[in-house]
């Protein structure tokens, strides 16, 4: 299909996404929790997940708080095989098909200096960001297949962009979304003859307001500034509202000088 997009100056209307069921890791805080709101928002049913459960609760009560009750919180550690198990089965004891998969939770590493955090946290590091990725969409595949319309939507990152080096997260965040987005390259070819599209999102450093607040709808969106969340989201949304013929395999996004 054509790619050429016309942009309004005028917002668009949010989508109406009743109906739709919406998984989605690292949902506690941040991107993540700002992602599970606005599609609860939209008529969304969302499974949203974190490290523990009283976080994952906290922010389903939030959502419920907005007069959303169709979403149900869970924990999941995604550097731990057992617990991503765990958290598709629970999803798969409550639905029979799920059609949009968020990989969004990965850990955050600081430090340009390779000696500057212990083992533990770059095996952890790792293990969140590219086993985790492909241990979720695994333990969701089965779910994702039984829709009429699956997306698997991974939040990577510039860091997962070869030669760029702007960021100043640590060598092993780095790893991490090379690996995912590696990972996300083969799966959207492999997976595309089953309809399942790959849509992998590369944005450097953001501002994320929180949702809540007026400064969701104040901070700055012009050509002079730099992405924010408000927009990530809207690329996340309009990507998954395409016709089921238009794969948008992936966001670029150029740094604000």
């Amino acid at each position: 299909m054509d790619d050429t997009v016309n942009i309004s100056s005028t917002p668009a209307a949010p989508a109406d996404l009743t109906g739709l069921r919406v998984a989605v890791t690292g949902a506690s805080r941040d991107f993540g929790r700002t992602l599970a709101i606005r599609f609860a928002e939209r008529g969304a049913e969302v499974f949203l997940s974190a490290r523990s459960l009283a976080a994952a609760t906290k922010v389903a009560d939030e959502i419920r708080g907005l007069g959303h009750e169709q979403v149900r919180p869970f924990a999941c550690d995604l550097s731990d095989p057992a617990s991503i198990r765990a958290f598709g089965t629970a999803v798969g004891e409550l639905t029979d098909r799920l059609d949009v998969l968020v990989n969004n939770g990965s850990r955050w590493l600081a430090g340009t200096d390779l000696l500057s955090c212990t083992d533990d946290e770059v095996s952890d590091t790792i293990a969140s960001g590219a086993t985790g990725t492909v241990l979720t969409v695994r333990a969701f595949l089965p779910l994702l297949l039984a829709s009429d319309c699956p997306d698997i939507v991974n939040m990577v990152s510039t860091a997962g962009v070869p030669g760029l080096h702007r960021s100043e997260a640590h060598g092993a965040f780095y790893a991490a979304k090379s690996a995912q987005a590696g990972f996300a390259g083969v799966l959207s070819k492999r997976l595309r003859p089953q309809g399942v599209r790959v849509i992998s999102l590369y944005p450097p450093d953001f501002a994320n307001p929180d949702p809540l607040s007026p400064e969701w709808e104040t901070t700055p969106r012009g050509a002079g500034d730099g992405l924010t969340a408000h927009s990530l989201v809207e690329c996340v949304m309009f990507a998954i509202r395409q016709p089921r013929d238009c794969f948008i395999s992936a966001f670029h996004f150029e740094q604000a000088e």
